[in-house]
Formats: C-alpha cells, structure tokens, sequence
C-alpha cells in the first residue's frame, strides 16, 4: 500500500563483549584472583544462557552479538578450573543453606537467602546441563542462528601499543583466530578491537585474517576521514574494506552514564556489601575465594540506596520492577532515535550498542533481567525497531562509505590514557624489546623439532600473556597492583629465560614443562606469526 511504512524501520545491534585475563594457578589450592571467572561465569554467563534458553523455547528471534575473549574460552574450558568453579557453585550453595538457618527469624533477610540459594542451585542446574562446557553451550546458539560469536586479541592487547611492532599486532590477531576456530568450528567474521582502540593500519591485518568488520567508539567514527554522511547510523569501509560500526552515544549513556545509567537506581542490589565482609569471619571463612583475607562471597543484602546513610535491605520485587521499568525506557528512548532518523536516511538507520558483558549480572545484578525484559517487550510490544547482528546488517546493507577512522578508544579520554600512563609506562620499553627478540626468534627457527618447538610455542604464550591489556588497568586503577606487576615481571621472565635457552645455552625441559602446565592456553601457537 502507498505511503505504509516498512517493518522494521530501523535496527538496533546489541554486542555483549565478554573477557577476563588468563588467570590460572594449579600450584595453589585456592587463589583470590580466579574468583574473578567464578563470579563472572555464576552471574554473567550462567544467567545469559538461561536467557537465550529462554528465547528459544519461546520461539523469539532476538539476535545477539557476543565476544568471548580467547584468554575467557581458554579458562572455561580448562579442566582444572572447572572442577574448581564445581566446587566454588557447591560452596556457594552451602553459604546460602547456612544462611537460611542463621536468618529464620528475620523474615527480609531469610527470603533473599532462600532467593540465592535458588538462584545458585538453578546455576548449577544450568552448569550440570551443558557438562560444565559453557563454551559449547555458547557455540550451539551460534549454530541455531540465535547468536553472533566474534573474537577479539588473543590476549586482548591494547593494539595501538603494539603499532611500533606489526608483528605483534599480526600475532595477537592469527593467534586469536585458530583459537576461535578450535572453540567453534568456523572463521570469525566479526572482531572486538580490545577497548575498542584502533589506529590506522590495524585493518590490513585484520584483511590478512579474513575479519570482515569491527566496532569503535562514538568518535573514532565521528572523525572519521571523511567525515561519514550517516554518522554512527551506518558502518562505513575503511579503505581496504573492513567493516568500522560506531558506538551509539545515547544508548551507552543511558547505561553506562553514573549520574544517568540505569544500574545507579537506589533499587537495584549494591555490589560491594557483600557477607563476606559483614558477618563473624569464622563462619565465612571456608566460602571466601582466599582463606586468610575477607572478600566477596556472591551474598549481598542490601540496595544501593543512595545517599551517604545506612543501607536498606534489598528488595528483590521492587528491583525487577525498577528493571522492567528501565526496558520499557530503553525501547522507548530507541524507537524515538529509529522514527526521528528514518525520515532523515535514505536506509533503515542502524544503533550500535556495545557493554562490557560483565555488567549485566557481575556488576549490575539486574542487568540479565534487563536484558530479557528488553529483548521480550522489543519482540512483542512494537514494530518500529529490530535486532540485529552487524555481521547481518552488512550483508542486508553491503554498499557503504568509504572514509579512514579516527585513532580512539573507549576508554578514559577516548585514547589510551589508562594504559599507559605514570603507573604502567614502564612496561613498555621491556615489551618492546621482548617482541624483537620473538621476531628474531622466530626468523631464526622458522621450522625447528620436538622441544625446540615446545620452548618457542612457550616463549609466544609468554609474550602474548604480558601484553594483555588487563594488567596496566589494573596498575591504574589500583585494584590488584601487586598481583598484576607480579604478572607482567614473570612472563617477562620467563619470556626471557626461554629466549637465552634458544640462543645461547640449552632447553631446560624439566623447566619447560613446569610453566607449560601453569600457562597451558593455546596449545598450538605458531611462533612463526611474529616474522
């Protein structure tokens, strides 16, 4: 009919970046900072199955782009650490049983402990279901078609410090692509650029890959040479044609704003009152992710509140309430922007959102619920907006703008201030060194035998697990500075001892195979990326 207005009139990508660092310590029977995967995977990536599960069964077609960082799927699918996340999801459960015994008589505290231990039997539901394999679990989706899966870095480097020696930027991108072949059986077509930074030159590497597209921030895109006829709305080509999409401003800020974003509402659960720093230490003790040190257990009672005064009790209605109310917004806030822009594009305009996956569940405990309120009310509630991937928006949209972006990332400044800076500068000038003498290295031994082989594999992974761009934010912002320094010296270390066994003295394999089995990602690593 004349003048009817098309379904849907604009899109929207929803792109969930999940990553953590290598983190991996078999010589110890507990460590702190292998809580971090624990936490994430029982409230970030348990609850984004159970989600898409529940899409599924319901017949919903609401794609999702997901990255999942080859450092996260090494740790996920590593026997050790499993058999350690089943443990910690039994802990877990056992604090929340004590929990119900110790809250009997106070009715607010003794639901929200029944409220967790349903909620950690449910995980573990979940978890016993796809056989501890969450990677595979992930994978099955992307078969069905429900999914994107994109990869980023291997070791999820800031890749504009390493545009000093191309190499490493070659490295850190082939290295990342076998491992994502290995985890699911197809090429990535899409990539995370870590932090989403990007220089000019990234690209051909990406072309050498097979990558067909990545993300940046607002003003990578925005200052793009030149400068692109839809803004953000529309992916443009870089010259060599990759795929550049800009982050949408307005939906990140609603999000992620701290005076603005949804996850500052007084209702929703605050994240760092937590048992484990609130109740006899004893008692605790044996659920902490460090035995001697307090820390954070998952069991948290209180709402943010706002204010500077006492915490009130969480309140688990009124927050999915809160989070119910926010969907409907952020639907709202998105059909405007599609109806405002379509008139003004002579194609459907297209709304990037990119979030740290962690967000939603670790950081914000409402956002899967978030999430799902959206993708339900986006699906049956209106006809003006849809999801989709960007990788399908490209084939649906395949003639775009040609223009260069602009060096940016979405980080402090939108440069690379956080990574380098006064408290982590100095680890550069030892990178640099590290990545000639790879290369020469692997110049020197472009084919070599058995425990040659074994040494020069282990000499990539220990170069590729310093540059991870997690340990200078971590120095910056001074959440775990010992442990991180402790990371970067060591694999510089061990880094360098393995380069003097190759070119100086012999292969110490006793040695060897001690920091194979610590440091075991990547199993296959082809030295030979760096020349």
């Amino acid at each position: 009919m004349s003048g009817e207005l098309h379904w849907p009139q604009g899109y929207l990508s929803l792109v969930l970046h999940a990553h953590l660092p290598f983190v991996r310590h078999p010589e110890h029977e507990k460590f702190l900072e292998e809580s971090w995967l624990f936490e994430a995977v029982t409230e970030t990536y348990i609850p984004l199955l159970q989600i898409l599960d529940g899409w599924r069964r319901d017949g919903m077609d609401a794609p999702l782009t997901l990255s999942l960082s080859p450092t996260l799927c090494a740790m996920l699918l590593d026997p050790l650490l499993r058999g350690r996340y089943e443990r910690h999801l039994d802990s877990l459960i056992a604090l929340a049983e004590k929990e119900i015994h110790r809250t009997h008589w106070d009715r607010a505290f003794h639901e929200l402990a029944w409220m967790y231990h349903h909620r950690f039997s449910l995980a573990r539901d979940t978890w016993r279901e796809c056989g501890g394999n969450l990677v595979g679990a992930f994978r099955q989706f992307q078969d069905e078609g429900r999914i994107e899966i994109i990869t980023t870095a291997a070791t999820h480097a800031l890749l504009p410090l390493l545009a000093n020696h191309p190499p490493s930027i070659r490295a850190q991108i082939f290295t990342a692509r076998d491992h994502y072949r290995s985890c699911f059986g197809r090429e990535p077509h899409g990539i995370w650029l870590p932090e989403c930074a990007y220089v000019d030159g990234i690209e051909r590497f990406l072309q050498e890959a097979d990558i067909r597209w990545f993300i940046l921030d607002t003003h990578g895109i925005l200052h793009a040479r030149p400068r692109p006829r839809y803004g953000t709305f529309a992916p443009i080509f870089t010259p060599n044609g990759i795929a550049a999409f800009g982050r949408d401003f307005d939906s990140s800020r609603q999000v992620w704003s701290q005076q603005e974003g949804y996850p500052g509402d007084a209702r929703y659960r605050d994240f760092y009152r937590d048992v484990g720093f609130d109740l006899d230490f004893d008692y605790v003790k044996p659920h902490l992710p460090s035995p001697d040190n307090r820390g954070f257990t998952g069991i948290k009672y209180y709402r943010i509140t706002g204010g500077a005064g006492d915490k009130e009790i969480y309140q688990r209605d009124a927050a999915l309430s809160a989070a119910a109310g926010h969907a409907g917004h952020f639907l709202n806030e998105r059909v405007n922007q599609v109806r405002q822009l379509a008139g003004l594009l002579d194609r459907p305009p297209l709304a990037v959102a990119p979030y740290d996956a962690e967000l939603f569940g670790h950081w914000w405990y409402e956002g899967p619920e978030f999430l799902d309120y959206f993708a339900r009310k986006l699906f049956y509630d209106q006809k003006t907006v849809a999801l989709i991937t960007p990788g399908e928006y490209l084939r649906r949209h395949p003639t775009n703008q040609i223009a260069t972006p602009a060096a940016s990332s979405w980080g402090e400044e939108g440069y690379w201030r956080a990574w380098l800076n006064e408290n982590n500068e100095w680890i550069y000038p030892h990178l640099q060194v590290a990545q000639e003498w790879m290369t020469n290295l692997a110049q020197k031994y472009p084919k070599a035998p058995g425990l040659k082989a074994r040494a020069l594999r282990q000499a990539a992974r220990e170069l590729l697990l310093a540059q991870a761009s997690d340990w200078p934010f971590i120095l910056r912002a001074g959440t775990s500075p010992d442990y991180a320094r402790r990371r970067v010296k060591d694999h510089l270390l061990r880094f360098i001892a393995l380069h003097d066994q190759l070119t100086v003295t012999k292969v110490d394999e006793k040695w060897l195979r001690e920091i194979e089995s610590r440091d075991n990602l990547f199993p296959e690593v082809d030295w030979t990326y760096w020349k």
